[in-house]
């Protein structure tokens, strides 16, 4: 089931920023980014400055539902796993928990295996990560920026 809005607190985006900073230098990879299932950019680390991340996040997440829907038709729940060899540039992409798409964009310079190696450890620490923040976010009230909130305080508000 995919969480339409996922909810983000600055301590889980730092762990995510963090994990993605070490994958880009562990995988000798050039960019490293982590994307939801609607095609928004949740972290990225790299060479991402002359990079649409925007129009790249989008596309991957079109990617990811286009193969969980051939995944459907051959009675698979998902491809986890897909890769792109091109003439100058790779992809690889993990679907992490269900949650969230990390991608891994590399050269020459590194190899498909130590990139998946890497991409194995990153995918379970963000895995611990997101079902941390999961908990974080069902526990009622917990850290809600409308926990003090009353109805009278809402209805104040519209009586002015």
């Amino acid at each position: 089931m995919v969480n339409p809005q996922m909810v983000m607190y600055e301590e889980e985006f730092n762990q995510i920023q963090s994990v993605v900073d070490r994958l880009v230098k562990d995988a000798n990879a050039k960019v490293v980014f982590i994307v939801d299932k609607n095609g928004q950019l949740i972290a990225a680390s790299g060479e991402v400055d002359n990079l649409d991340t925007t129009s790249l996040a989008s596309l991957t997440a079109g990617n990811i539902a286009a193969t969980g829907g051939m995944a459907k038709l051959l009675k698979e729940n998902e491809f986890a796993t897909q890769f792109h060899e091109g003439e100058k540039a790779n992809i690889h992409i993990q679907l992490v928990g269900n949650r969230v798409i990390l991608v891994v964009i590399f050269d020459s310079k590194s190899s498909l295996g130590l990139v998946r190696l890497r991409v194995r450890k990153a995918s379970e620490e963000l895995n611990h990560i997101f079902e941390a923040l999961l908990k974080k976010v069902q526990e009622p009230g917990a850290d809600s920026p409308f926990a003090e909130i009353t109805d009278e305080d809402i209805d104040n508000l519209f009586n002015d």
